[in-house]
């Protein structure tokens, strides 16, 4: 097995963005967030078929989700879904090829399609953090 490679850098290698920077950080990000997304919708319906139970199953589960641990991680699938929202818009519209400008004939130093949306990037980036700060503000006053 001489042409297998050596995959030295593990998990690290899977989520470092390297020379990529930013956006290889959002793309492992988006697929982490996707993921926490499917286990919160998961554990939903499992939630909501507790109600078949009856009324006194209902209450017991309700009760026992009011705790805060659950309030927090409320908080967290809130900032997954704004995140993954977001950065999701801007993958299919960096997907239609709008944003990214035309080709151009390469001209030393090259740039790539990666560093033209590079400022999309920061941009869609600041409008996650803006609504992530919204929706923080809004869940301490619900919660005071």
């Amino acid at each position: 097995m001489k042409n297998r490679l050596n995959n030295r850098l593990g998990l690290g290698g899977w989520l470092g963005g390297g020379r990529y920077g930013v956006d290889r950080y959002a793309y492992a990000f988006h697929r982490l967030t996707g993921l926490g997304i499917l286990a919160y919708f998961i554990m939903h319906i499992f939630v909501t078929g507790m109600r078949v139970g009856g009324q006194e199953e209902w209450e017991r589960t309700m009760a026992f989700f009011n705790a805060p641990v659950f309030k927090a991680g409320e908080f967290l699938v809130f900032l997954a879904f704004i995140f993954h929202a977001v950065n999701g818009i801007r993958l299919v519209i960096v997907e239609l090829a709008c944003g990214i400008g035309r080709p151009h004939v390469p001209a030393y130093p090259y740039t790539n399609s990666t560093m033209r949306q590079r400022p999309f990037v920061v941009a869609v980036m600041i409008l996650a953090a803006l609504l992530m700060i919204t929706g923080g503000v809004d869940f301490y006053f619900m919660l005071n």
